[in-house]
């Protein structure tokens, strides 16, 4: 049987289907996961097919002009619909779509658009996501908006955003419709859902439907080793923090070399840092024997020989803090919109994150502020270890296949 994956975006949209799909080639399934080109080499890691898209979304937001949209420059969106971001939707949509014909089960992620052809089979598409963003409810805001302050009441009316992001790219969907002889009127069918989310962490809502399920996190166990001199830092004194903002770009409101200088001295901390895009000043740092910079570990590695962890929010990176029984502090990227602060407020609901605050509003005051509560909060440490025992034996993998597997028994009676 042929299963197709479709996903796009950043890393963490598309490690955890590769998981996935590595684990379905072992159960005895021809798996092909098919993403922007850029991510062949990663995807191939997992030794599963790969069938690239010409939409490299990273490339995109590492342009200028991507920077710019990313703080939600009204103009700078405008302006890069019809040069950018259309024809990479397109593009993208015509290959999802000659895969999805081609194979007996497609697995994607909402961000694919997937949802604009499933009309055409809708007994063989699972949404298969990591983010509750479709699906209305009333028992939390819309991840996609939880920057914003709306009021509980109007939890479901929330999702409603996601349909109206829909329909704000009606120009290229429509284009590909008709690329593809398909009539441009159609109606999203009724598809089953399947989210790599924790119960323990994110409790099912009660007012989803049945055919929805969170199964648990899609964790994989990395093959790669943390290098000998990672190793021997790490031995050097007491655990360190961990500080990793991602691959997407930013920039603070203040000088975070100076803190990161202030927080190693105050705190008498050691510190890894994982370089990312916002992180492009370091010179200051380079030569603090407090302070390890790395350009990427495995985190299922390297989180559990941490003191805890500092990160801008992505669910890939919240649930390996979980996994390895580490509070942490959130400072989303994306704000307000964006699903950071959401999994930032709800890990400091759970007791297990220190309250989280924007890059985009930090002082030094409050980075500082927090951290030291980071370190010094022992009911943080207490709340995480709970919860790592629980994560550890839910073997959400194991789950995902189940229901998938109990879509194609349906469709093989059919």
């Amino acid at each position: 049987m042929k299963i197709a994956i479709l996903t796009l975006g950043t890393h963490g949209d598309v490690q955890p289907y590769a998981v996935l799909g590595q684990a379905l080639k072992h159960r005895g399934y021809q798996v092909t996961l098919s993403t922007a080109k850029n991510f062949e080499k990663f995807v191939k890691s997992y030794d599963i097919d790969f069938i690239p898209v010409e939409a490299d979304f990273q490339e995109l937001l590492n342009s200028e002009e991507g920077k710019k949209m990313m703080k939600g420059n009204p103009f700078a969106v405008k302006r890069n619909l019809n040069t950018w971001v259309y024809p990479l939707i397109t593009n993208s949509l015509k290959e999802f779509y000659q895969i999805a014909k081609e194979s007996d089960l497609i697995l994607y992620h909402v961000k694919t658009l997937a949802d604009c052809f499933a009309d055409q089979f809708p007994n063989k598409m699972i949404r298969a996501n990591v983010l509750p963003i479709i699906e209305p409810t009333n028992e939390f805001v819309n991840p996609a908006l939880s920057g914003l302050p709306i009021p509980s009441v109007f939890n479901k009316l929330t999702y409603k955003f996601s349909n109206f992001s829909f329909k704000l790219l009606s120009k290229p969907i429509s284009q590909f419709r008709r690329n593809a002889e398909l009539s441009t009127q159609f109606n999203i069918p009724i598809v089953k859902n399947i989210y790599g989310l924790s119960p323990y962490f994110l409790s099912v809502p009660k007012d989803f439907p049945t055919n929805s399920n969170f199964t648990g996190f899609w964790f994989g166990n990395s093959t790669t080793e943390l290098t000998e001199d990672l190793k021997d830092f790490i031995k050097a004194g007491k655990p360190p923090l961990l500080l990793t903002f991602g691959s997407m770009p930013f920039k603070s409101e203040f000088d975070l070399q100076t803190a990161i200088i202030k927080l190693t001295e105050q705190y008498e901390t050691r510190l890894i840092i994982i370089k990312g895009w916002g992180l492009d000043q370091t010179d200051r740092l380079e030569n603090n024997t407090s302070i390890k910079f790395i350009q990427s570990a495995p985190y299922d590695k390297l989180f559990p020989l941490t003191k805890a962890i500092i990160h801008h929010g992505g669910i890939g990176t919240t649930a390996e803090c979980l996994r390895a029984g580490k509070p942490f502090l959130i400072c989303p990227i994306l704000y307000p919109l964006g699903d950071q602060m959401f999994w930032g407020k709800h890990a400091f609901k759970k007791g297990i994150a220190v309250k989280p605050i924007p890059m985009s509003k930090m002082t030094e005051k409050t980075f500082l502020k927090s951290i030291k509560e980071l370190l010094t909060n022992k009911d943080l440490y207490v709340n995480a270890k709970l919860i790592h025992h629980q994560i550890i034996q839910e073997n959400g993998i194991k789950k995902t296949i189940k229901e998938i597997e109990k879509t194609i028994d349906t469709n093989m009676l059919l």
